[in-house]
């Protein structure tokens, strides 16, 4: 399979796909934030406040060519929202994408590799004395306390993590994994798909428990279970050069490029 538009725009749909449902999730269970999101010129543009990590948009540039109208459509969407206007885009997307982010005064503010793999059919086994299984509908308040314990030092949103996890614990289209040691919960992650695209997503182990294989395992349920379902294709979002990145490459995973997220004056 090669890195090409047509996988860019499978791989981005499916990620931007999974942060809408995201979104949907918490107009459904918060009314009161505002939260939703719109098409515009093929991007997905989705609030779900100021400061969540989910408040930008992908695609832009990807499926259309974003003008002026369309740009400006989107800063307001944010701007009268009180939010910061973020752009994850592909380096396939359409080249004069740079000249219109430069004119409009955005910058680098991230950078990701988008990764990706075939699904064959085959199941693998991780081993070891983990065990994998998908958290039930009466234990999503503990998969969400367990992601969020797993999460708790990460520096940026830490104190938005429980709220974040509840949310992507009740959003569709997606299937929640939890990992046990000794029937101890340790390790979380979760599962979203879109169109035969299965995004592996929020992985975290509560910090006592790392290095015990949770994280290799969670990856190998994930895998088989969209090998089972039907997906023909795998992708992970990881930083670039890390641990994750590493552990995916391991797990047949390859780069198919590397995102910029762009950010708009001061962002």
């Amino acid at each position: 399979m090669l890195s090409d538009l047509a996988l860019s725009r499978r791989l981005e749909r499916a990620e931007g796909a999974a942060n809408a449902r995201f979104v949907e999730a918490r107009a459904r269970i918060h009314p009161e934030s505002d939260a939703c999101w719109i098409e515009v010129a093929g991007a997905y543009a989705m609030f779900d406040g100021p400061r969540s990590p989910c408040t930008q948009t992908f695609g832009l540039g990807l499926f259309q060519t974003s003008g002026a109208e369309d740009m400006a459509r989107i800063e307001g969407f944010f701007g009268e929202r009180g939010a910061p206007v973020m752009h994850e885009i592909s380096p396939l997307a359409d080249p004069a994408m740079l000249r219109v982010l430069g004119e409009r005064g955005y910058r680098p503010v991230e950078l990701s590799s988008v990764m990706y793999r075939p699904l064959d059919g085959r199941t693998s086994a991780a081993g070891g004395d983990v065990t994998v299984r998908l958290a039930r509908q009466d234990e999503r308040e503990l998969w969400t306390r367990t992601a969020a314990e797993g999460w708790r030092d990460e520096v940026e949103f830490g104190d938005l993590i429980a709220d974040l996890m509840e949310v992507v614990a009740a959003r569709e289209g997606a299937v929640d994994f939890l990992a046990e040691i000794d029937g101890q919960p340790v390790a979380t992650a979760a599962l979203a798909i879109h169109e035969g695209v299965a995004l592996l997503a929020g992985s975290s182990t509560i910090p006592g428990w790392r290095r015990r294989g949770a994280q290799r395992a969670l990856l190998a349920a994930r895998l088989d279970h969209a090998a089972r379902i039907g997906c023909d294709l795998a992708m992970i979002c990881t930083a670039p050069g890390g641990e994750s990145q590493r552990n995916s490459e391991r797990a047949g995973f390859r780069i198919a490029y590397t995102r910029i997220k762009w950010g708009l004056g001061g962002c």
